[in-house]
Protein backbone atom coordinates (compact mmCIF):
# COMPACT_ATOMS: atom_id res chain seq x y z
CA UNK A 1 0.00 0.00 0.00
CA UNK A 2 1.50 3.74 -0.82
CA UNK A 3 0.07 6.20 1.30
CA UNK A 4 -0.84 10.17 0.95
CA UNK A 5 0.11 11.70 3.97
CA UNK A 6 0.43 15.32 4.81
CA UNK A 7 1.11 16.56 7.83
CA UNK A 8 0.71 20.37 9.24
CA UNK A 9 3.98 23.01 9.14
CA UNK A 10 2.77 24.95 11.79
CA UNK A 11 0.43 23.05 14.32
CA UNK A 12 -0.97 24.90 17.18
CA UNK A 13 0.76 23.58 20.50
CA UNK A 14 -2.61 23.53 22.37
CA UNK A 15 -4.64 21.99 20.38
CA UNK A 16 -2.22 19.29 19.11
CA UNK A 17 -2.98 17.13 22.11
CA UNK A 18 -6.82 17.46 21.50
CA UNK A 19 -6.56 16.69 18.46
CA UNK A 20 -8.42 13.33 17.13
CA UNK A 21 -8.90 11.06 13.77
CA UNK A 22 -11.54 11.71 11.76
CA UNK A 23 -12.77 9.95 8.33
CA UNK A 24 -13.88 12.73 5.81
CA UNK A 25 -16.75 11.75 3.47
CA UNK A 26 -15.30 13.49 0.04
CA UNK A 27 -16.59 14.19 -3.25
CA UNK A 28 -16.09 11.13 -5.65
CA UNK A 29 -12.84 10.97 -7.18
CA UNK A 30 -11.90 14.01 -5.18
CA UNK A 31 -9.93 12.81 -2.54
CA UNK A 32 -6.14 13.42 -3.93
CA UNK A 33 -7.85 17.22 -4.43
CA UNK A 34 -9.31 17.11 -1.27
CA UNK A 35 -5.53 16.72 0.40
CA UNK A 36 -3.87 18.96 -1.48
CA UNK A 37 -6.34 21.77 -0.59
CA UNK A 38 -6.41 20.51 3.25
CA UNK A 39 -2.68 21.20 3.24
CA UNK A 40 -2.63 24.34 2.28
CA UNK A 41 -4.71 24.80 5.38
CA UNK A 42 -1.96 22.99 7.20
CA UNK A 43 -4.67 20.09 8.33
CA UNK A 44 -2.85 17.14 9.03
CA UNK A 45 -4.88 14.69 6.97
CA UNK A 46 -4.00 10.61 5.59
CA UNK A 47 -4.93 9.25 2.90
CA UNK A 48 -4.62 5.43 2.16
CA UNK A 49 -3.93 4.08 -1.55
CA UNK A 50 -2.96 0.92 -3.02
CA UNK A 51 -1.80 0.22 -6.53
CA UNK A 52 -3.21 -1.68 -8.88
CA UNK A 53 -2.41 -2.76 -12.79
CA UNK A 54 -5.47 -1.42 -15.51
CA UNK A 55 -5.62 -2.39 -18.60
CA UNK A 56 -6.62 0.14 -21.19
CA UNK A 57 -9.10 -0.36 -24.02
CA UNK A 58 -6.09 -0.42 -26.21
CA UNK A 59 -4.61 -2.93 -24.48
CA UNK A 60 -1.90 -1.48 -22.69
CA UNK A 61 -1.11 -2.17 -18.76
CA UNK A 62 -0.44 0.82 -16.94
CA UNK A 63 -0.07 0.86 -12.90
CA UNK A 64 -2.06 3.55 -10.95
CA UNK A 65 -2.46 4.89 -7.39
CA UNK A 66 -5.93 4.39 -5.90
CA UNK A 67 -7.79 5.35 -2.51
CA UNK A 68 -7.82 2.41 -0.58
CA UNK A 69 -11.86 3.53 0.52
CA UNK A 70 -13.03 5.61 -2.03
CA UNK A 71 -14.34 9.29 -1.05
CA UNK A 72 -13.02 8.82 2.39
CA UNK A 73 -9.46 10.11 3.75
CA UNK A 74 -8.66 10.79 7.42
CA UNK A 75 -8.08 14.40 9.23
CA UNK A 76 -6.96 14.75 12.21
CA UNK A 77 -8.21 17.68 13.88
CA UNK A 78 -9.25 19.38 16.93
CA UNK A 79 -13.38 20.65 16.90
CA UNK A 80 -12.32 24.16 16.52
CA UNK A 81 -10.81 22.88 13.24
CA UNK A 82 -13.90 21.22 11.91
CA UNK A 83 -15.14 24.43 10.43
CA UNK A 84 -12.06 24.53 8.65
CA UNK A 85 -12.16 21.17 6.99
CA UNK A 86 -15.74 21.26 5.82
CA UNK A 87 -14.73 24.70 3.91
CA UNK A 88 -12.75 22.99 1.82
CA UNK A 89 -13.57 22.41 -1.90
CA UNK A 90 -14.94 18.87 -2.42
CA UNK A 91 -15.30 18.09 1.46
CA UNK A 92 -19.07 16.80 1.74
CA UNK A 93 -18.84 15.83 5.35
CA UNK A 94 -17.26 14.51 8.50
CA UNK A 95 -18.64 11.39 9.26
CA UNK A 96 -20.46 10.40 12.50
CA UNK A 97 -23.49 10.26 14.06
CA UNK A 98 -26.36 12.86 13.49
CA UNK A 99 -25.31 15.02 17.11
CA UNK A 100 -21.61 15.26 15.67
CA UNK A 101 -18.29 13.74 13.82
CA UNK A 102 -17.30 10.64 15.12
CA UNK A 103 -13.57 10.01 15.80
CA UNK A 104 -11.69 7.20 14.33
CA UNK A 105 -9.55 5.35 16.92
CA UNK A 106 -6.06 6.30 16.87
CA UNK A 107 -5.06 2.66 16.28
CA UNK A 108 -6.94 1.79 13.00
CA UNK A 109 -5.26 4.94 11.44
CA UNK A 110 -1.94 3.87 12.43
CA UNK A 111 -2.18 0.28 11.29
CA UNK A 112 -3.13 1.87 7.98
CA UNK A 113 0.03 4.01 8.06
CA UNK A 114 2.02 1.50 9.11
CA UNK A 115 5.09 -0.39 6.92
CA UNK A 116 2.93 -3.51 7.91
CA UNK A 117 -0.27 -2.39 6.10
CA UNK A 118 1.98 -1.59 3.17
CA UNK A 119 2.98 -4.95 2.19
CA UNK A 120 0.17 -6.38 0.47
CA UNK A 121 -3.40 -3.93 1.37
CA UNK A 122 -6.08 -4.20 -1.14
CA UNK A 123 -10.06 -2.92 -1.05
CA UNK A 124 -12.15 -5.60 0.09
CA UNK A 125 -15.55 -4.99 -0.90
CA UNK A 126 -18.02 -7.64 0.19
CA UNK A 127 -17.41 -8.53 3.99
CA UNK A 128 -17.67 -12.16 4.09
CA UNK A 129 -19.16 -13.97 7.37
CA UNK A 130 -16.22 -15.56 8.67
CA UNK A 131 -14.76 -16.10 12.07
CA UNK A 132 -13.99 -12.87 14.20
CA UNK A 133 -10.25 -12.72 15.24
CA UNK A 134 -8.04 -10.35 16.96
CA UNK A 135 -3.83 -9.99 16.11
CA UNK A 136 -2.29 -10.86 19.07
CA UNK A 137 1.02 -9.49 18.80
CA UNK A 138 3.63 -6.87 16.83
CA UNK A 139 2.23 -3.02 15.75
CA UNK A 140 -1.67 -4.66 14.71
CA UNK A 141 -1.86 -6.08 18.72
CA UNK A 142 -5.69 -5.43 19.56
CA UNK A 143 -7.44 -5.18 16.33
CA UNK A 144 -10.19 -7.04 15.61
CA UNK A 145 -11.08 -7.93 11.99
CA UNK A 146 -12.58 -11.21 10.08
CA UNK A 147 -10.68 -13.87 8.84
CA UNK A 148 -10.59 -14.93 4.85
CA UNK A 149 -9.35 -17.98 3.30
CA UNK A 150 -8.44 -16.61 -0.55
CA UNK A 151 -5.59 -18.78 -2.68
CA UNK A 152 -4.70 -21.09 0.33
CA UNK A 153 -3.38 -17.61 2.19
CA UNK A 154 -5.07 -16.16 5.52
CA UNK A 155 -6.15 -12.41 4.89
CA UNK A 156 -6.94 -10.49 7.39
CA UNK A 157 -9.95 -7.41 6.91
CA UNK A 158 -10.08 -4.46 9.07
CA UNK A 159 -13.32 -3.38 9.20
CA UNK A 160 -13.50 0.57 9.91
CA UNK A 161 -17.21 0.41 11.62
CA UNK A 162 -17.92 3.96 11.18
CA UNK A 163 -17.91 4.32 7.41
CA UNK A 164 -18.40 0.80 6.52
CA UNK A 165 -15.12 0.18 4.14
CA UNK A 166 -13.19 -3.13 4.41
CA UNK A 167 -9.30 -3.40 3.29
CA UNK A 168 -7.66 -6.60 3.28
CA UNK A 169 -4.30 -7.67 4.56
CA UNK A 170 -1.91 -10.96 4.72
CA UNK A 171 -1.47 -11.45 8.48
CA UNK A 172 0.89 -14.61 9.78
CA UNK A 173 -1.81 -17.26 10.99
CA UNK A 174 0.20 -17.46 14.52
CA UNK A 175 0.19 -13.90 14.93
CA UNK A 176 -3.95 -14.40 15.07
CA UNK A 177 -6.17 -15.76 17.71
CA UNK A 178 -10.20 -15.97 17.87
CA UNK A 179 -11.72 -12.49 19.03
CA UNK A 180 -13.68 -12.60 21.93
CA UNK A 181 -17.87 -11.34 21.50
Amino acid sequence: MQSEFQSPTHPSADTAAQRQWFATFTLPQNEKSVLKQLDLRHVESFLPTYETIRIWKNRQRKKVTLPLFPTYLFVRISRSERGMVLRCPGVLQIVGNPKEPVPVADAEVEFLRSSVCRRKVEPFRELVVGERVRIKSGLMQGLEGTLVRRSSSLRFVLTIQMINQHAAIEVDAEDMEPALS
